[in-house]
């Protein structure tokens, strides 16, 4: 089995298990009790924290942040007044210092062991951050800035820094229940990731799609999708925390445009059965597949792999169920007709039936949809709220995939645009009408670790693909919702209601 692999990073999840803190992406460093020696007031922030955080390496008093500034500038002076200083040396000494500071205060270990084995003398010139960390858990030991040399010299050094270090490198796999499955989108999805830039993970993909300083990273960007295609696996995004359901997002490297062609669908559908394989291997018993991990032409809305995996433990979910239900009661109370428009979806096909049992007529715009809807209610007596017709006089469009821009100008004035599908489909927007998210719900207060959106939702707002999943694991069920099978649509929602998940309150996306 591949080990799925994840991009290093200065971010970490604070969850507290046992007697140790976790970082995202592996080991974690034991925790010991502060001395009481140390616990006055005058202690500062970067001393008093246990825990060796990015946050800590750059706050200080004011008066600890001029003495920095002194002791950091000497060595640039001194090579100025002597005339031996340069611009390449100042930004070397700059970049070097920085990146140690943040190593340092990173809370994961990163530096490998065989780089001490080639060159030895390098345990007494750098230091790692397990050997900064004991300076955080015990205080008076391992003073040194970067190079422990000193420390080693007047006998400062922590007697255990050593055995941290190896404990430190030997990563546990972490438990998990719950595993989402998506993908990159563009290739500056990258930067909207957790792992990728704080300011604009924390807001929804289309708000921060202006940012001017993006085309400035570009290089950065190349350089990324370079390692996307070479990298070719699955890497974690982030780690949620719903009560005692531990929850983890995946990524696969692979764009949307990746997706849409052919000739990627068997190293697509390899990586998603690797991915479902490996969180079974760790204990999930959820994996739930999101945006075009459940396509109908790629694997036919994920039952492929339970049809190739007939032993499976784990559930695989595509939450169209959720999804389902999120739509038909997105719909206004007293509505008579809707009007569905776009690339029918397995999500779509249900929502029309599940509207029409409630007697709601399901108007399509094409008669080739029409015939199609027919087709899927196999004679049920549903069937006759079925109609054709083009006065577009309807005020409810379900729309997804295919809706072109002239049909969106035909809609009266103040019409809602519900999405079915999994992407948002209309580009360019009406500002006389009103356009509700993709199926989406807003979290619990009680799911942790959420600083960054999904795609272009709100923040504590999950799409239904991926709740579906989580809801799945807290019911316990025992079956596997994909493919052509659609759950209990009322049961579904009920249950998502039950665990704390709550409608929008807000229809339109600004």
């Amino acid at each position: 089995m591949k080990r799925r692999g994840t991009y290093s990073t200065f971010s970490y999840s604070r969850f507290y298990y046992g007697e140790c803190f976790t970082t995202r992406y592996g080991s974690a460093f034991p925790v010991t009790e502060q001395p009481k020696a140390v616990t006055g007031s005058s202690t500062s922030l970067l001393n008093s924290s246990k825990l060796t955080e990015r946050e800590i390496a750059v706050t200080h008093p004011f008066a600890e942040h001029i003495a920095y500034f002194v002791v950091f500038a000497t060595p640039l002076i001194t090579t100025v007044l002597t005339g031996a200083g340069s611009i390449v040396l100042a930004f070397g000494y700059i970049t070097y210092i920085d990146l140690m500071n943040n190593m340092g205060h990173c809370n994961f270990e990163l530096i490998p062991k065989w780089l001490f084995t080639i060159f030895p003398p390098l345990k007494y010139l750098m230091y790692t951050p397990s050997f900064h960390s004991l300076h955080h858990t015990q205080f008076r030991a391992n003073y040194s800035l970067f190079m422990p040399l000193y420390d080693y010299l007047f006998s400062t050094v922590d007697k255990t820094s050593d055995t941290l270090y190896e404990t430190s490198l030997k990563k546990q796999d972490d438990s998990l229940d719950v595993v989402y499955l998506t993908h990159l989108t563009t290739p500056e999805s990258i930067y909207h990731m957790r792992l990728g830039l704080a300011s604009l993970a924390s807001k929804p993909h289309h708000h921060a799609s202006s940012e001017w300083y993006k085309w400035l990273l570009w290089p950065v960007t190349l350089l990324s999708m370079m390692i996307t295609w070479i990298y070719g696996r699955t890497f974690v995004v982030e780690r949620n925390r719903l009560n005692k359901l531990k929850l983890q997002t995946w990524a696969i490297s692979k764009y949307n445009m990746q997706y849409f062609s052919q000739r990627q669908n068997e190293s697509i559908n390899r990586l998603i059965e690797e991915a479902i394989l490996e969180a079974e291997e760790k204990g999930a018993r959820v994996i739930s597949l999101g945006l075009l991990n459940q396509g109908e032409e790629l694997n036919r809305f994920g039952g492929l792999f339970v049809h190739k995996n007939p032993e499976l433990k784990i559930k695989v979910v595509d939450g169209s169920s959720l999804a389902v239900a999120v739509l038909t009661n997105s719909i206004p109370d007293g509505t008579t007709q809707v009007v569905i428009r776009g690339i029918l979806t397995k999500v779509a096909y249900a929502t029309a039936f599940a509207l029409c049992q409630k007697g709601i007529q399901v108007v399509t715009l094409r008669e080739d949809e029409h015939e199609k809807l027919i087709r899927s209610f196999g004679g049920k007596s549903e069937s006759k709220n079925l109609l054709v017709s083009r006065s577009y006089c309807q005020k409810i469009w379900l729309v997804g995939n295919g809706l072109t821009e002239e049909e969106q100008s035909k809609a009266e004035r103040g019409t809602m645009f519900v999405p079915f599908s999994q992407f948002p489909p209309a580009k360019k927007r009406r500002k006389d009408c009103t356009y509700h998210l993709t199926p989406a719900m807003a979290t619990p207060a009680a799911l942790e670790n959420v600083d960054s959106c999904e795609n272009w939702l709100p923040r504590r707002v999950m799409s239904a693909w991926r709740i579906g999943g989580i809801v799945h694991a807290l019911e316990g069920w025992n079956e596997h919702e994909c493919g052509y099978t659609i759950s209990n649509v009322d049961t579904v929602w009920d249950a998502a209601l039950r665990h704390g998940f709550l409608p929008l309150t807000i229809p339109t996306q600004s």
